[in-house]
């Protein structure tokens, strides 16, 4: 039987990433807007929260939490800042490639390391020439007598400037496409990583986003996840854990954009009432309310079906296309019944706005995901 209800066990993750999000990210989101600079403090704080690697299983030092569970901290946590949520949610993102194909022996060093140790991951995927087309990856990783060399370089890679290890996906061999892609752990100390420009975002200003550098850094066989040549593979079932996720947070967005909307259309009086009166406006709100909630189902049934080991591939990018569009949608008409207001950097509805464009390009463009929809819908057929 369908239960859409909370257990108390969630409703207490829920409750206390509110309640973290009220006290330590509200009160600095605008601060850090401005700034662009990276919050560690608060990261630190979410360290101690718990909120960090909730994604890592406690065998190994993590908080254990459900698909389902994360979700519900990503929503908080987005909703009172998106880039300072996004600088502690890429940490487990990055940690799914080991949790999925790394060894036991990887998982007993490196995710206990970071998660006692509280070390930062960065996933590096993308690549000024390779950003939708994840099977034209340049970087090269060449075997050399039980080490690999890696040469080439990462762009928009959140966390980049801060991370102590990165998850590279490099090619062994680029006449393969992409059954030559191979994942890799690299630290932070390694000789020829560079940490390149810092990106002067529009939005989630608060991310740390860079380019790094890669100029023949030599990592042990070792450091390899997985097998040689199932890099795509890793990519693909990484972002189909992770989507969910990012619709999540798209929908936390979108939640605080409605509630300040509402709020602000109940005391703002023009033609002798408030503008919350006026049916334009009301049904604004109402076309708001309605898309974030199917936004937050639409996730929480991709994220269930992650968590139960089905295939959430399609309705991965179902959750992420929709919730990315809803934002979008949603912070705009937000901005519009704030009038002139909604244009002024005193008020939180253009920061929202600007913070909710990205959802429709990283993790996969709204076009990329509409391309996977596509394809699921055709194979459905035969």
């Amino acid at each position: 039987m369908i239960d859409f209800s909370l257990t108390e066990e969630q409703q207490a993750i829920q409750q206390m990433a509110r309640e973290f999000t009220e006290k330590e990210i509200i009160p600095l989101a605008a601060e850090f807007d401005r700034s662009g600079e990276y919050p560690r403090e608060i990261v630190k704080k979410a360290f101690r929260a718990g909120l960090v690697y909730g994604a890592i299983p406690e065998q190994y030092g993590g908080g254990g939490l459900g698909s389902l569970d994360q979700l519900l901290v990503a929503e908080e946590l987005s909703a009172g800042c998106s880039g300072i949520g996004s600088s502690i949610a890429i940490n487990s993102l990055a940690a799914i490639p080991l949790l999925l194909f790394g060894s036991e022996e990887q998982k007993e060093e490196y995710l206990r390391k970071i998660c006692e140790d509280e070390k930062l991951l960065a996933l590096c995927v993308t690549e000024p020439g390779a950003g939708s087309d994840v099977a034209s990856i340049c970087t090269a990783a060449a075997r050399e007598s039980g080490a690999y060399r890696i040469c080439g370089s990462k762009t928009f890679i959140t966390n980049g400037g801060v991370a102590d290890y990165y998850i590279v996906f490099a090619s062994v061999d680029r006449s393969l496409g992409h059954r030559g892609i191979t994942a890799f752990l690299v630290p932070r100390d390694s000789e020829g990583l560079q940490v390149g420009r810092k990106e002067d975002k529009m939005g989630q200003r608060a991310a740390n986003t860079t380019d790094v550098i890669f100029d023949d850094v030599i990592i042990p066989e070792e450091n390899r996840i997985g097998e040689e040549g199932q890099g795509f593979k890793i990519i693909m079932q990484t972002f189909n854990h992770s989507r969910p996720g990012v619709g999540a947070s798209a929908v936390g967005v979108a939640r605080s954009a409605m509630e300040l909307a509402l709020k602000y259309s109940t005391e703002r009086e023009q033609f002798g009432m408030p503008i919350f009166m006026h049916q334009a406006v009301m049904f604004m709100l109402a076309d708001m309310a309605r898309d974030i909630e199917a936004g937050r189902l639409l996730a929480w049934k991709a994220a269930w079906k992650s968590e139960q080991g089905l295939d959430n591939s399609k309705e991965a990018a179902i959750a992420k296309v929709f919730c990315g569009d809803m934002v979008m949608r949603v912070t705009t008409d937000a901005a519009q019944i704030f009038g002139g207001y909604g244009y002024s950097r005193e008020y939180p509805a253009e920061k929202l706005m600007r913070d909710a464009k990205v959802f429709q390009i990283y993790e996969g463009t709204a076009q990329i995901q509409r391309l996977l929809i596509g394809r699921a819908l055709f194979k459905e057929l035969f």
